[in-house]
């Protein structure tokens, strides 16, 4: 629990039998829930998360190939079954800082925003490790996702890492937001229809 609120977090994963496992020994302590969805892997991804044996993860297994979004919208259910008060999302390759999760989650379990995202561009460093390519295609995204989604506020639409209340996975449809690589863009259309309180938070 973190600040007597539980937390989940939903570990979208595709063939990551190599990383998955470093992920979720990750995961910090206060941490209630792991929702680890295996998209439909070729690999061990599903039975290395299992071996783990940490009591908080929960394996869910797609029969066919869903996309990412696909992968976190049934996290996302799962945590609206369990009725979690907040729910990250950190990716199964082992790339998202876990010592960041608790700074993402703080707003959304306080009740200052709704959804919490990851910005890695505030600092200058982003330029140098950010291979060039994806930072200029990130920043067009971007772009052009405030210009779609209405927040002009948010730098880094295409960073996974957040956070979300209860309430607002309540209030979303989650059956209607794209599932494939838009789904972070998508959502924010979503979450700016139903008027939510989003904030960057920082991230290496």
């Amino acid at each position: 629990m973190l600040e007597g609120k539980r937390v989940a977090v939903v570990v979208p994963a595709h063939n990551e039998e190599q990383l998955i496992v470093a992920t979720i020994q990750g995961i910090p302590g206060f941490v209630d829930r792991v929702y680890v969805v295996d998209d439909c892997s070729t690999d061990e991804t599903a039975e290395r998360a299992r071996a783990v044996g940490d009591p908080r993860v929960e394996v869910l297994v797609h029969d066919r190939n869903r996309g990412v979004g696909g992968a976190i919208v049934t996290g996302y259910k799962r945590a609206l079954a369990e009725r979690i008060d907040a729910t990250a999302v950190m990716a199964g390759d082992n790339q998202m800082d876990p010592d960041e999760l608790e700074l993402l989650a703080l707003p959304v379990v306080r009740d200052q925003v709704d959804y919490a995202k990851a910005n890695r561009l505030f600092t200058g460093s982003a330029w140098h490790l950010i291979p060039r390519n994806r930072y200029l295609g990130n920043a067009i995204l971007s772009l052009l996702t405030k210009i779609a989604s209405g927040y002009w506020h948010v730098a880094d639409s295409q960073a996974g890492y957040t956070a979300i209340s209860l309430e607002t996975l309540e209030r979303l449809d989650l059956d209607r937001i794209y599932t494939r690589y838009g789904f972070p863009n998508d959502l924010l259309v979503h979450l700016n229809v139903i008027n939510a309180r989003v904030r960057d938070v920082p991230s290496r």
